[in-house]
């Protein structure tokens, strides 16, 4: 699928997706070839096939990273009301999920304006105890480059909610 030209309704899955559930599932591969998955919220997409996230909290992931960058992170937007709705009427008018396969780059230190969304994205609960405690000094990110997308089906209910051209 065209990853480019789907790239403002792949945002919007993700902004429902980060809403309903506060994290993305992020793939990689061990030493062993076995599929690893992480929960990470902390994902930003930026400008078409890019994207960021912090790397704060993943004990395996970035020892996955160092043998094959290869990423796979699935988001679903999981609203229940969403989901009441698109059943109700026979069909997603929306995308319900979505995977995007990239490579993830180098760990290195966020950037001023990195950090600024972040605290943007999680200024809601910035009163909060965890906020405090996981999220106020987040520092250090990896760059992922999308390659390419690949919509979840869902036979007729899916059918028409992608861009195919």
């Amino acid at each position: 699928m065209l990853l480019n030209k789907n790239w403002s309704e792949i945002k919007a899955l993700f902004k429902r997706s980060f809403r309903s559930s506060f994290h993305y599932a992020i793939a990689t591969i061990n030493e062993n070839g076995e599929p690893h998955i992480t929960p990470i919220g902390s994902l930003i997409l930026g400008e078409a096939g890019q994207g960021i996230y912090f790397e704060e909290f993943p004990q395996r992931m970035p020892r996955n990273l160092q043998i094959n960058q290869q990423v796979c992170v699935l988001a679903v937007d999981s609203g229940v009301g969403f989901w009441l709705k698109s059943l109700l009427r026979g069909k997603f008018v929306s995308p319900p999920a979505v995977r995007l396969y990239g490579i993830a780059g180098e760990l290195r230190p966020a950037t001023e304006k990195e950090i600024q969304l972040w605290q943007r994205r999680v200024r809601r609960v910035r009163f909060s105890k965890g906020h405090a405690m996981m999220w106020a000094k987040m520092s250090m990110v990896r760059e992922i480059k999308f390659t390419h997308m690949e919509p979840v089906q869902m036979g007729k209910m899916t059918e028409n909610v992608w861009d195919k051209k």
